[in-house]
């Protein structure tokens, strides 16, 4: 980086750490997908148990008492999650765009 303007060094800084957080944020996205997924096949699959339930509390398994309202847990849990997942996904719009800008004045300003 030597004989590069300090205001560029910066830019090039800035450029890398943004693609850091862009890996993070779309990491996070898609565990918190993820679970979601998890969480929609066990809401169907409760829908379909007869008999005694469990959930996993911990290391244990418990008794679920109520099905219905362990349904609504999960249901509320994945109300929860969508909400996480779009604030996400307008982060990673905001970091695409910083990115996208990062990169093209480092292009320009780098010599061809």
């Amino acid at each position: 980086m030597e004989g590069m303007s300090p205001q560029l060094q910066n830019q090039i800084a800035q450029f890398q750490q943004v693609q850091q957080q862009l890996q993070a944020v779309g990491t996070q996205k898609l565990h918190m997908e993820t679970q979601t997924r998890e969480m929609e096949r066990t809401v169907q699959e409760l829908e379909k148990a007869e008999g005694t339930v469990y959930k996993n509390v911990g290391s244990m398994l418990i008794t679920v008492k109520d099905k219905e309202k362990a349904k609504a847990e999960l249901e509320e849990a994945m109300e929860t999650m969508a909400v996480r997942i779009k604030a996400l996904e307008r982060q990673e719009k905001t970091l695409r765009e910083k990115f996208t800008s990062l990169q093209e004045s480092i292009n320009k300003a780098l010599p061809s």
